[in-house]
């Protein structure tokens, strides 16, 4: 990890500037390639998480990892994963916009640093906090929105898919589309095997 990653990850791992510091067990800076040119952005740690010190562990993390594998991709090689906070909310709530606030130049940086050519937000919270409140996962997944000069693209989150498998059609359509975009900009020759 290079110098600045390094001492951003200390910044973030003593935080104490918004009451989800008093709640939580761990900090998740977040996990993957710190050269990765994918960077997928979910909503928040939740408990699994919040043991294991560790961004998607739970049932979401694990039909994330599927997903990643259909498509060739792996946390080791191809992604960074990252939330738009970094403490769990109680209860797994939702958070709320003054900790997304107090928590999104900790991800702005993150971003700036590990520099993707490509942005997975993952839900209706991180599309909301990453490129604004006009945008709806419903209406806007699977369409590529250019944010500060990047390439996002809204999916359904892995917990929507576990409550309605109806999702998954469209999830897979959406990330067939975030490979043949790797492909163009990254790596003519990624395979998978299903796409």
């Amino acid at each position: 990890m290079n110098h600045e990653l390094n001492e951003l990850k200390e910044q973030i791992l003593q935080c104490t500037k918004c009451e989800l510091s008093k709640t939580r067990n761990r900090v998740i800076f977040g996990e993957g390639n710190v050269n990765a040119e994918i960077m997928i952005i979910g909503e928040g740690p939740g408990r699994d998480e919040d043991i294991q010190g560790r961004p998607f562990v739970g049932k979401s993390g694990q039909l994330l990892d599927k997903i990643l594998a259909a498509c060739g991709f792996n946390r080791t090689h191809h992604v960074f994963i990252g939330n738009i906070v970094k403490c769990r909310p109680p209860q797994n709530r939702v958070p709320s916009p003054s900790e997304a606030a107090i928590c999104m130049p900790y991800l702005q940086k993150q971003i700036e640093l590990i520099d993707p050519k490509i942005l997975i937000l993952l839900g209706a919270t991180s599309l909301k906090y990453m490129v604004g409140s006009e945008y709806r996962i419903t209406r806007d997944r699977g369409k590529w929105i250019n944010h500060d000069g990047r390439l996002a693209m809204p999916v359904f989150h892995p917990a929507a898919l576990l409550r309605n498998p109806a999702l998954k059609r469209p999830t897979w359509q959406d990330f067939k589309n975030i490979v043949y975009k790797y492909r163009e900009l990254v790596d003519p020759a990624h395979k998978s095997d299903h796409v």
